[in-house]
């Protein structure tokens, strides 16, 4: 024979539904911290493959008329620079840092920004989370 139960069992489940709850809050906000990270990062890249155009539109006039045009259209570095700061500013997106690399036929442009995220103060601590995106553009040919 089985002795009844005596003891009280109220409010024992209410650690278990507090527990479930805070996961599934930890989760929503993950979610939208990473959706917010994803937005981020495609800003950066939208400016970024902007700026990439319009160095690789900006053909390096010396090198045109000095060589003149055997197939492709060349680039230099200071034009490539040039377009790339005016494409920024007129962007709208804010960058950190971003950096041009041109060889004669491709520029490769490099942008960084630092944004806060929605609950980084609870996934990364307060910190911003940085965004790196690269393009690269040929120059166009006739």
């Amino acid at each position: 024979m089985s002795r009844p139960w005596t003891g009280s069992e109220e409010g024992s489940s209410l650690p278990f539904v507090l527990v479930c709850w805070l996961v599934a809050a930890l989760m929503a906000f993950g979610a939208i911290a990473a959706s917010d990270a994803f937005l981020e990062q495609q800003r950066v890249q939208s400016a970024c493959d902007g700026a990439a155009l319009a160095a690789a539109n900006q053909t390096g006039n010396g090198a045109v008329y000095s060589r003149g045009v055997a197939g492709y259209l060349p680039l230099d570095q200071a034009s490539a620079e040039v377009a790339v700061a005016d494409q920024l500013a007129d962007g709208g997106t804010r960058l950190d840092a971003w950096s041009v690399a041109v060889d004669g036929v491709e520029a490769t442009v490099t942008c960084t920004r630092a944004v806060p995220i929605a609950f980084g103060w609870l996934f990364l601590g307060g910190q911003p989370l940085e965004r790196t995106a690269v393009a690269s553009a040929r120059a166009p040919t006739a």
